[in-house]
């Protein structure tokens, strides 16, 4: 039995998809030449005032709803002060006393038959800072784009046991963010950032150990790896007799560890204050309830309806609600399936999870890209399933359908690509190859039953992939067997 136990907190920083920044009316798009997208407010110059967005505060309440969070009717901003270069007022707006979400929390699946409750502290309201841009040939240059834009940071309870506990709440919040429009989730652009606190205790002991931080993760898997590393490498000082340093670390990607970056600030050392710019965020129940009305149906709870409602698997269920434009995609064309049953409603997964993804991961697109009417994936599944064509098939005009638009049914009909299943045909093929194979035969009566794959595979072979494969092995099994 592990000698130690690990504590571990996270505080998530996502970027909002509000038009505006938190206090100006300056573009929030990514990708927009460095420093053009830029005020005198969002740069700081002396006089300027900030104006709170007030999609900001609708899109932080949706994100408290959706945890479970208690909604504060009376908040407050304060200031956080502290000097670095992308930083241009000296001081970020923040919210520290009074935090509009707290004392929430989210379910995460640990195994297949178990979830465990993590709870969230607090979500507070901020603004982003710059953006450092490093040029050995040049210099270290300041890209002040990203200064104002909304953030909201989340703040876990120190809930988590394990890394893989930290990646699985990770995984379900980002869904959630997603799912609500609120953010892209893309950590690789920033929108979405993630500080780890990790600790480590003798087992059973009541006392927290001394916590670091790490920062510089920019992947779910970066944050499994680092606070593995980082368990290992206190619970390695410890082992040693000696002591953790509270400080921050940052994750090396390269070298594939943490390393020193800081001393730990607390916040003495921010010296927050209220900030006098800007008055109390009021919120009514009425804008609670009106805001709770447009919340989606969250991907957990999508997900337990899949397996209930279409008799899909956990791991089917849980890929398709991974994006909810494809789980609205599987669901719109279910919808349209004349034959409704668990085995359609499988096939239509399957379909998705195999040759529509594999186009989408081709194209590099989404599945709103791909242009394909759902009718047109239930008729080729319907196709399918009724033997009119076979997999084989299937998978040939699949392509053409797809470019092109063409009913499946019209392709089909137009090429003479429906199934023989005239058994006459198949007979006289089966018996033919069974004479000229008698090798095979001789296989099958000493118990190689899987040469019947060979006839089978053959016998299409011959029949240009249209027999029914479902006849022609009841045939070949029926010869073999006499």
């Amino acid at each position: 039995m592990n000698k130690y136990e690990s504590i571990i907190g996270l505080e998530v920083h996502a970027q909002l998809l509000t038009k505006t920044k938190a206090f100006c009316s300056c573009s929030t798009v990514f990708g927009a030449s460095p420093n053009t997208n830029t005020c005198p407010i969002c740069l700081g110059f002396p006089g300027t005032l900030p104006v709170l967005n007030k999609e900001l505060v609708r899109d932080i309440i949706k994100v408290g709803i959706a945890t479970n969070c208690k909604i504060r009717p009376v908040s407050s901003f304060a200031r956080k002060n502290y000097f670095y270069a992308d930083l241009v007022k000296g001081y970020q707006i923040t919210q520290f006393d009074d935090p509009i979400c707290y004392d929430g929390h989210i379910d995460i699946e640990i195994s297949d038959d178990e979830r465990k409750k993590i709870g969230i502290t607090r979500i507070h309201m901020e603004e982003d800072t710059g953006k450092g841009i490093h040029d050995l040939d040049i210099d270290s240059l300041m890209d002040y784009n990203r200064s104002g834009v909304p953030l909201i940071e989340i703040v876990s309870e120190p809930d988590m046991r394990s890394a893989k506990d930290a990646y699985n709440y990770l995984i379900e919040l980002r869904r959630i963010l997603v799912y609500l429009g609120v953010c892209t989730g893309n950590m690789e652009e920033g929108a979405l950032r993630c500080d780890a606190n990790v600790s480590v205790r003798l087992m059973g002991s009541k006392e927290f150990g001394t916590k670091t931080e790490i920062k510089n993760m920019n992947s779910f898997r970066n944050v499994e790896k680092a606070i593995d590393f980082e368990i290992a490498r206190q619970i390695d000082l410890l082992e040693k007799g000696e002591a953790v340093v509270q400080e921050t670390r940052m994750w090396d990607g390269q070298k594939q560890i943490t390393r020193t970056m800081r001393t730990k600030e607390t916040s003495v050392n921010y010296r927050y204050f209220t900030e006098p710019d800007l008055i109390k965020v009021n919120v009514s129940d009425e804008m609670i309830n009106d805001i709770a009305k447009q919340i989606p149906e969250l991907p957990s709870k999508r997900k337990e309806r899949f397996i209930k409602e279409y008799g899909l698997p956990k791991y089917d269920a849980s890929v398709l609600v991974e994006s909810q434009d494809v789980a609205q995609y599987y669901e719109d064309v279910c919808s349209v399936l004349t034959a409704k049953n668990e085995h359609n409603y499988k096939l239509v997964s399957n379909w998705i999870m195999t040759e529509v993804m594999h186009i989408l991961s081709e194209r590099s697109i989404t599945i709103k890209d791909l242009n394909l009417p759902p009718n047109l994936v239930a008729e080729l599944i319907e196709l399918f399933s009724n033997d009119v064509i076979s997999s084989r098939v299937a998978k040939d005009i699949f392509p053409e359908v797809v470019k092109d638009g063409i009913s499946p049914k019209k392709i089909v009909e137009e090429r003479g690509l429906a199934q023989v299943s005239d058994t006459q045909s198949i007979e006289n093929i089966v018996k033919k190859l069974i004479e000229e194979n008698p090798e095979s035969v001789e296989k099958f009566k000493n118990g190689k039953k899987n040469i019947v794959g060979f006839f089978v595979g053959n016998t299409m072979k011959q029949m240009n992939g249209k027999a029914n494969p479902k006849v022609i092995t009841e045939i070949v099994n029926k010869y073999l067997s006499n």
